[in-house]
């Protein structure tokens, strides 16, 4: 009977190490386990967009709100904080992002520039009408310091061409008018 009570008692004890190490690993399982509060993510199948996770476009949002001051501090403190050389930081086209405030002071600024005035024009020949071919080249002969009627011809007939270049307005306008007479089609550039 001896002998049976201690069979028993090891049974017991080894039954107790069984059931409390088994405890344990449904705990760590448990743990390690999704609760019914936890989410999973789902991955989105390919060619679908990923919507946009909403601390990102609360983000967009407050950057698109700034002005190009504040714009330009932002651009600063990334530089620094990121240790990004001083080369342009965020697109040209940047500034505009969302439309709002910094759309409109790159506008205003655009604006404010001064107009850059076209002093130097081009005079280009284009076409010209074929009935009048000829009087087009003494026009040419005539206009064109130092052409023979050879060259006059040549030069006609390989239009489009340039008549003259870095001249000033009215002089590129009195050719136009002259030209034009004579049945050619002149482009001023």
């Amino acid at each position: 009977m001896f002998q049976l009570r201690s069979v028993f008692a090891v049974t017991r004890q080894n039954i107790r190490r069984v059931s409390s190490t088994l405890n344990v690993r449904n705990a760590e399982v448990a743990a390690a386990a999704p609760s019914a509060g936890d989410k999973l993510t789902i991955p989105f199948p390919e060619g679908a967009e990923k919507p946009a996770s909403p601390k990102l476009v609360a983000l967009v949002d407050s950057i698109a709100a700034l002005n190009l001051l504040e714009v330009s501090e932002l651009s600063g403190l990334l530089k620094k904080k990121l240790n990004l050389p001083d080369a342009a930081l965020m697109p040209a086209g940047f500034a505009g992002f969302g439309g709002g405030p910094a759309a409109a002071a790159v506008a205003e600024e655009e604006e404010a520039a001064p107009k850059v005035v076209k002093t130097t024009f081009k005079v280009k020949l284009v076409k010209f009408d074929d009935k009048q071919k000829v009087a087009l080249i003494k026009e040419v002969k005539n206009l064109l310091e130092g052409m023979n009627l050879v060259q006059a011809k040549k030069f006609v007939e390989s239009a489009p061409t340039v008549v003259k270049e870095d001249i000033p307005k009215d002089e590129a306008e009195k050719l136009k008018e002259a030209f034009t007479k004579v049945g050619a089609v002149i482009e001023i550039e």
